[in-house]
């Protein structure tokens, strides 16, 4: 009996060392959550995550995919959750929000250990001196306008002032056509119309909405430009229901031929040709006020990536964060996503590029990337406090001067807060 007790114990101790053997050899697998694959070709972020699985055997990575709007609705649901994808998608607007709810990782130890040169990234955005988000790629915000639309107008060159950019719109739009000059997205829900298309008109002419650090929104530069938008939409140059509209229905309408100019990231090109190939398409710098010669600030966003604070493979998500910012893999996603790259050492490939890639190269160039939203303390309420007012504004019920001010006190009580 002592013999079968013995064989039976050796049995289960030769099982469970295979068990634990399997598990041991077993891949891990990590979730990486992003808007990006459906804004490059298809399969293209999935060949760049197949290299990476091809260098570093025993780890399999999930994509998890969506338009910009659903990946946010999702990523803050994960944080309030805990259930965070391990690696994650972020825009520079959400990181403090995300950083003080402790739903993502500082980096430094995983960076300190791997002895990761932090001088390579051409920036680094941090919440309290902790690294949280790597700008993988960045895209400038130009206007796109339908070249069509435009000639067909009599519109025969790119506006590049506001009075050329409001007769243009102007002579686009036909309501009885159900064509429209100008697109604005003020919705509640993403509020980052605050950013992308009113508040990049202000730093297109090298003004701020900040002073010192703090809340600047009711100085003349901005109320000038708030004046601009409503004389706009009491001109009818702006598609109805504007708001409802998110940025994702901005393309909508643009690619369906239904406005003829909209303010959007240059990342969107590759969906825009692939939506509408017969699409005639060209950019511009935004438009400037009458009279200013300095460079043109540039509203651009990026693709930032993190890792969750929740991740039980903290260890392999950096392997994958490291891999996508090194400087041959990040020179290739930026070409195929027609980006800047975030690490300075990548190199575009410029020589098969999208002649419209290489002409927003030279408007980056001549210009100068402006995007005072990023790294704020909850840079999405603040977005969403100024697209209330804008909305009130454009109904009616406020003064392009009570909109600013009603702002600016908003903005100062957040302040308060964090």
């Amino acid at each position: 009996m002592r013999h079968t007790k013995s064989l039976l114990g050796l049995t289960a101790a030769a099982a469970a060392m295979a068990i634990g053997t399997t598990v041991a050899l077993a891949d891990t697998t990590i979730e990486f959550v992003q808007w990006w694959e459906p804004e490059m070709p298809a399969g293209a972020l999935r060949g760049i995550i197949d290299g990476f699985e091809a260098a570093n055997p025993g780890i399999k990575v999930k994509l998890v995919s969506g338009p910009f709007s659903a990946t946010h609705d999702q990523i803050v649901a994960g944080a309030a959750s805990g259930t965070l994808s391990d690696v994650v998608g972020l825009d520079g607007a959400w990181v403090n929000e995300l950083a003080k709810q402790g739903a993502i990782a500082p980096m430094d130890p995983l960076m300190d250990e791997a002895k990761f040169d932090r001088s390579q990234m051409a920036d680094i955005i941090k919440v309290d001196g902790k690294s949280y988000m790597f700008p993988l790629a960045s895209f400038v915000y130009p206007v796109f306008v339908n070249v069509d639309m435009a000639k067909a107008a009599g519109v025969d060159k790119l506006p590049s002032t506001r009075p050329e950019f409001a007769n243009a719109a102007k002579k686009m739009t036909h309501p009885d056509k159900n064509q429209y000059g100008w697109v604005l997205p003020l919705s509640l829900q993403v509020p980052n119309g605050a950013q992308n298309d009113v508040m990049s008109w202000v730093w297109a002419s090298g003004q701020s909405m900040l002073k010192d650090g703090k809340p600047n929104v009711d100085n003349p530069a901005i109320v000038d430009v708030l004046s601009y938008i409503k004389s706009l939409n009491d001109a009818g140059v702006i598609s109805p229901g504007i708001n409802a509209k998110k940025e994702q229905d901005k393309l909508e309408e643009f690619v369906n031929g239904r406005v003829g100019m909209m303010i959007h990231s240059l990342a969107l090109l590759n969906l825009m040709r692939q939506r509408n190939p017969n699409l005639n398409i060209d950019i511009s710098a935004l438009p400037a006020a009458d009279g200013y010669t300095g460079k043109r600030g540039l509203p651009y966003a990026s693709w930032g990536i993190g890792i969750s604070n929740n991740s039980e493979h903290k260890a392999e998500a950096w392997k994958l964060v490291s891999y996508l910012v090194s400087p041959e893999v990040n020179g290739k996603l930026v070409t195929i996503a027609h980006a800047f790259p975030g690490n300075v050492n990548a190199k575009p490939d410029l020589s098969k590029a999208d002649p419209l890639f290489v002409k927003a190269f030279q408007i980056f160039q001549s210009g100068k990337l402006a995007n005072e939203f990023v790294g704020l303390p909850v840079a999405e309420q603040l977005q969403r406090d100024m697209d209330v007012e804008l909305q009130k504004m454009l109904d009616g019920q406020e003064t392009p001067q009570q909109a600013a001010a009603a702002t600016q006190k908003q903005w100062l009580a957040e302040f308060a807060k964090n």
